[in-house]
């Protein structure tokens, strides 16, 4: 069986809900990543988003916001979604298909160690399989 584990991209770097989207802007760009989990420090360091580079564009720039004074926490939306570690990957399918999403958190005993992005999605599924996913994520 092929887990959420066996196809994620290990390690997470984290953002506090209160930084600025400039801040989270420059974390990707330094890690080369185009997401980011949110974390809450009123609840613990609990999950309460995932912020994109998509998102800064769309939901800050474009609108015509400064990205320095608009935090994380303020584009956060809805319940953050994740898989466990353990789960097979047709469970990391369902989840990404049932909720279109493109990146989804892999949580291990209460953490977070790495994010499923399409592209560990497209490595591990056959080309069908992969157009499958394609529709059913970006069908809107």
């Amino acid at each position: 069986m092929t887990t959420a584990k066996d196809i994620m991209s290990p390690g997470t770097q984290w953002i506090p809900r209160y930084e600025t989207l400039d801040r989270a802007a420059q974390m990707m760009r330094d890690h080369h990543v185009g997401a980011l989990p949110v974390s809450d420090p009123d609840q613990g360091d609990r999950m309460c988003g995932i912020i994109t580079d998509r998102d800064i564009v769309v939901k800050c720039v474009a609108e015509g916001h400064d990205p320095a004074r608009v935090t994380c926490g303020d584009l956060c939306e809805g319940t953050p979604r994740w898989i466990d570690a353990a789960a097979d990957v047709s469970e990391v399918l369902r989840e990404m298909e049932g909720h279109q999403i493109k990146r989804l958190p892999v949580v291990e005993n209460k953490r977070t160690i790495g994010m499923i992005s399409e592209a560990d999605i497209a490595r591990h599924l056959s080309d069908e399989k992969l157009a499958e996913f394609v529709h059913r994520v970006y069908a809107r």
